[in-house]
């Protein structure tokens, strides 16, 4: 019988792709999703996309489609 072959890295990719960091363009904070935001109500591990639509920055309260991502 022959072995069966690896499967390819995909899921470390998509992973790394979607955990990335955002920054706020009002006053340059920066939302790491490893860390999330949990004194507002988001859990670490949280990526962006799933990040409520009305959370706003922690620092000066810019809306969420205010942040970009952060290279």
């Amino acid at each position: 019988m022959p072995r069966p072959r690896p499967l390819p890295k995909l899921l470390e990719i998509d992973k790394e792709e979607k955990m990335k960091k955002y920054r706020c363009s009002v006053c340059g904070y920066i939302y790491d999703p490893e860390n999330g935001d949990p004194d507002n109500g988001v859990e670490p591990g949280t990526d962006f996309e799933n990040v409520p639509d009305d959370w706003t920055c922690p620092i000066c309260g810019a809306t969420k489609d205010q942040f970009e991502p952060a290279d």
